[in-house]
């Protein structure tokens, strides 16, 4: 739509302006001023009443013309003109800051809010796995059906990304202190450095634009709460947000996957991208054929007593999962220990059946008896330190309790009875053990974009 078809000089005549009138169909004319500033706005009705009170059609427009006329700018709300126009206005026009006409608007025309740049964010929590570790290894459920069970907790993974409008890639994370900076993807890719686990995402995702990343995490690097999992389910749900074909949870959780064990090659089970993805209390079968997720039914008391009976302690002690899984998988020839990891699975569908029974003591039990298999599995999954810390907890109320993850460090989860719960965490807190509360967190990865200009005022490359 033209605008000079509304606009006319102040010095212009009703001729004239019946003239501008007809050829823009809206039955006003706005008049300017020489600097083209508009000035006032006047209706075929307006001219019409002029010339009936004996006005010439040679006479000035200005003679008739509002100057206190109805007008909007770019921020007013779009609520606020669908209200005038439903009211008694006709036509409303846009004006930009100098007071020139940049727009109009009418019951006839009110085109829909432009596409504005985004941002997506995302977040996804850590797991608590409480049994079957080991057997969610490819190489062991090749042979033998895999199970295990576990739930995600208040303690989370989070990543903002934007685009640019240009190539150029830059990551932030606060979790390693550091920032990563390229003119494009190959350029990432083909960096050294600490960044590996996202340019094995960035190669399985392989965006087609320039961006910048943000990532944060509310837990330490190698805890055992499965977190480079996590991290990668985070990036994925922000590169999610920028498709129109969007991948599924399954999809989500496998590109995960590829992306750590294939590309980045660090070994490990499936568990840790599946539950980050699906979040809440799940049961997972794990067979050549297909993966199962199988979300638990479990009644919210005994959801909240479960939660008020587990401590979760960090040893301070970082660990290497990708080390301990190679050393795992060379142990795992034995047939010793396949067996003990097959008794472990077996033990797996006793804690579920206990879970959704509410039989929470057994529960407890079992961790304690799944521990005492998974410490088997690998001369690097406890050490001296760590049987101490669990000895002591258990002189100090732990019915049972397990080191989450791989092993060799990161955090210890225990089930402690009703009343002894201060004994124990007086304990760890003696053994110069940190005590993170949480909870347990029904929902898994979370996904969402926003405007940038609603949320940042000035979002510019720099």
């Amino acid at each position: 739509m033209s605008l000079n078809v509304f606009l006319i000089s102040e010095s212009a005549s009703l001729r004239e302006a019946l003239v501008q009138i007809e050829a823009n169909h809206h039955g006003i004319v706005l008049t300017m001023n020489a600097k083209g500033r508009t000035t006032g706005l006047a209706t075929d009705g307006d001219i019409r009443r002029k010339l009936l009170d004996g006005a010439s059609l040679d006479d000035l427009i200005s003679s008739c013309a509002n100057p206190s006329f109805v007008w909007a700018d770019s921020s007013t709300p779009r609520e606020l003109l669908l209200k005038q126009l439903d009211n008694r206005i006709q036509v409303i026009p846009l004006l930009d800051q100098t007071g020139k006409l940049a727009g109009i608007v009418s019951r006839d025309y009110l085109p829909a809010q432009r596409e504005g740049p985004i941002y997506a964010r995302a977040r996804s929590p850590v797991r608590i796995s409480f049994g079957g570790g080991g057997s969610d290894l490819t190489h062991f459920f090749a042979g033998e059906g895999g199970a295990v069970i576990n739930t995600t907790i208040s303690l989370y993974s989070h990543a903002t990304l934007r685009k640019r409008s240009d190539a150029r890639i830059r990551i932030h994370s606060r979790d390693l202190g550091t920032s990563l900076e390229a003119e494009d993807l190959q350029g990432v890719l083909g960096l050294k450095g600490d960044f590996g686990l996202i340019q094995a995402l960035l190669k399985t995702v392989h965006p087609d634009f320039g961006f910048e990343l943000y990532l944060h995490s509310d837990f330490p690097m190698n805890s055992g709460l499965g977190g480079s999992a996590v991290v990668s389910a985070t990036v994925l749900g922000c590169f999610n947000q920028f498709r129109q074909d969007r991948w599924d949870s399954h999809e989500v959780a496998e590109l995960a996957f590829q992306a750590e064990r294939l590309y980045l090659g660090v070994a490990g089970g499936w568990q840790d991208q599946y539950a980050t993805v699906f979040g809440g209390f799940n049961f997972m079968e794990f067979r050549m054929d297909q993966n199962i997720v199988h979300p638990l039914r479990i009644p919210t008391d005994v959801q909240l007593e479960l939660e008020e009976s587990l401590v979760l302690c960090d040893t301070g002690t970082p660990h290497d999962s990708g080390d301990i899984h190679e050393d795992q998988r060379n142990h795992m020839q034995q047939e010793g220990i396949r067996q003990k990891v097959q008794s472990n699975v077996e033990l797996t569908y006793r804690m579920r059946n206990h879970l959704l029974r509410g039989r929470l003591l057994q529960f407890g039990q079992s961790l304690h008896e799944a521990w005492q298999f998974k410490r088997q599995f690998s001369s690097k999954i406890s050490s001296s330190r760590l049987d101490q810390i669990y000895e002591e907890a258990c002189a100090n109320g732990a019915v049972g309790g397990k080191l989450l993850g791989a092993g060799g460090g990161g955090f210890f989860l225990f089930y402690v009875t009703p009343f002894r719960k201060h004994q124990l965490i007086a304990k760890l807190e003696s053994l110069g053990l940190k005590v993170r509360p949480f909870r347990f967190e029904q929902e898994g990865l979370r996904a969402w974009s926003s405007r940038e200009g609603k949320n940042q005022p000035h979002p510019e490359n720099s």
